[in-house]
């Protein structure tokens, strides 16, 4: 009985905590450098959200490992909703499914609370690579096997199993050339260095633009206003390949679930907003707002997914 009492005191005083929440300021890892869509779209959010729960929302950013450093982080904290972080599909799932040595499980090591937004990504080549659009792209490589590569911002990336999913599907053979960043596989892809890359659309679409890159497939639910005549992924009968990349927030397991309720609540409202949709927009990312339970089931999905992708395309880390 008297075991039971204890029990039910400690609960309550964890509720009543959690009812106060927070009465401190809050850190919100990024487990990405600063500038990079991850970091932007925190910070838009910390910002607006820091008024109405009462207390500063402190974004830290902790890059290294492809974002495994920041997520690890956020896995070991205390489960008292003042270190919450940016949840991506790295992070949480591509990352993970290759890496053996992730020191948290992706499924079981965190608290999901709200999905942000997602990014489109899209396949584009070289505008001197032979093919100018899909049909004639995939007849070239499939007829070509190995004969060209794409680059990718590093081994684990959402860009490279992305593309092993796509290699995975279409029977195609296509060499993986990882790089240290985004920045630097894009360059290289810009150069005709190498003749193709799957990136995400904030950073691939500038060089779209300006002609350089020659987008192919958009891993969307639409057709983009931006990229009218290129088709989704779903279109071309390629839906599994039709993933975005989400910028969620998370915290680690077991959080209060007042404390859930609160942050998701502040975040949802923040989320309409005109002017927070728009930063977040312009980004060229798509406001998602789901419930905690969505997207605990989203990021378990995106894992098995990618999980599947490691153990049929036998991927290991170099």
């Amino acid at each position: 009985m008297a075991k039971y009492f204890i029990t039910l005191t400690l609960a309550c005083i964890s509720l009543a905590a959690a009812a106060e929440y927070p009465d401190k300021p809050v850190r919100v890892i990024v487990p990405f450098a600063p500038g990079g869509t991850t970091d932007i779209i925190a910070r838009v959010v910390a910002d607006q959200i820091q008024v109405p729960l009462g207390q500063p929302m402190i974004v830290e950013n902790r890059s290294g490992a492809g974002g495994m450093l920041g997520a690890n982080e956020i896995a070991k904290a205390p489960a008292d909703g003042y270190t919450v972080g940016i949840a991506t599909v790295s992070t949480t799932a591509a990352v993970p499914s290759l890496n053996p040595k992730v020191p948290y499980d992706p499924t079981t090591d965190f608290t999901s609370i709200i999905n942000i937004a997602a990014t489109p990504n899209v396949l584009a080549v070289h505008p001197s690579f032979p093919a100018k659009d899909f049909k004639a792209f995939l007849e070239l490589v499939k007829a070509n096997p190995g004969k060209y590569s794409f680059a990718s911002s590093g081994a684990g990336g959402i860009g490279h199993l992305q593309m092993e999913l796509f290699k995975s599907i279409t029977q195609t053979f296509i060499t993986h050339i990882p790089y240290r960043g985004a920045g630097p596989a894009l360059t290289d892809a810009v150069a005709g260095q190498v003749p193709m890359i799957f990136d995400n659309l904030p950073s691939a679409l500038p060089f779209i633009k300006d002609n350089r890159l020659l987008p192919l497939a958009v891993a969307a639910p639409n057709r983009l206003a931006i990229l009218p005549n290129v088709p989704t992924f779903k279109e071309l009968g390629l839906e599994p390949v039709n993933r975005m990349a989400y910028y969620g927030l998370h915290g680690p397991k077991n959080l209060p679930r007042p404390v859930v309720v609160k942050l998701h609540g502040a975040v949802k409202k923040a989320l309409e907003n005109p002017a927070t949709r728009k930063r977040i927009e312009d980004t060229g990312s798509i406001i998602i707002g789901n419930t905690p339970e969505q997207f605990a089931a989203e990021t378990k999905a995106e894992y098995a997914v990618y999980k599947r992708v490691v153990e049929q395309q036998k991927l290991k880390l170099d």
